[in-house]
């Protein structure tokens, strides 16, 4: 199992998601362009020395990771607010890719539609969403519960 971030745009995000995957170990995949520069201090501030004890891999960009993706035979989970189905009923697998879009923008029409899966986390009818590194935390728990990977 791995977490896919497509183009986050906050370094404390990403350094938090780093330290999770490192804790846990479960690879992660940046996609990029990011919004902030991957030698920024608030990220290496949030991620620690924690990165060094990481499985990560930096994608150029979409097209880049979708071949990866292709070659490496991963069902694309992409967690989203546009989805109906709750990743509570969902039955995951140890190859799958959890693919958690931009904070500010979430991912574009044509990665929704490419993605095998689209999961939410049921949510207050009044709140917009929860943050990328809660939400990544959350998901990642109950996958590995699922497979036994933790």
């Amino acid at each position: 199992m791995r977490i896919a971030l497509y183009q986050p745009d906050i370094p404390q995000n990403t350094g938090n998601i780093f330290r999770l995957g490192a804790c846990l170990g479960v690879p992660v995949d940046v996609i990029e362009p990011t919004g902030f520069i991957f030698d920024d201090k608030k990220f290496k501030r949030s991620a620690m020395d924690y990165i060094n004890h990481l499985n990560y891999k930096r994608h150029l960009d979409w097209e880049h990771f979708l071949k990866w993706v292709k070659n490496n035979q991963g069902r694309l989970i992409l967690m989203t607010t546009k989805s109906e189905k709750s990743y509570y009923n969902f039955k995951f697998q140890p190859s799958d890719i959890l693919l958690f879009g931009r904070e500010s923008a979430g991912v574009p029409n044509d990665v929704h539609d490419i993605a095998d899966h689209r999961l939410t986390i049921p949510m207050k009818n009044e709140v917009r969403s929860i943050n990328l590194s809660s939400s990544v935390a959350l998901v990642i728990g109950e996958g590995l519960r699922q497979i036994n990977g933790i």
